[in-house]
């Protein structure tokens, strides 16, 4: 999947974090929202304006990330 399309980065929005489609809702907070234990559903119920598809985005960007920063310490 290529996360980078679904998310978007504005300076002036949420202190220019990565946000879901140009959403208030950063991809941190989805990765929060999963980690604290919240459901797919539970969080695509409060949160209507996100699909599941945002939500395996974030999930990309993450592991995407921590493969990244694998490479850079070893």
């Amino acid at each position: 999947m290529d996360y980078h399309d679904y998310f978007t980065l504005e300076p002036d929005k949420r202190g220019g974090k990565p946000c879901v489609r140009g959403l208030r809702i950063t991809v941190y907070d989805v990765l929060d929202y999963l980690a604290s234990g919240m459901t797919e559903a539970e969080i695509l119920e409060d949160f209507p304006d996100l699909t599941a598809a945002d939500l395996r985005a974030c999930l990309a960007f993450a592991a995407d990330r921590e493969r990244k920063l694998l490479a850079v310490t070893t």
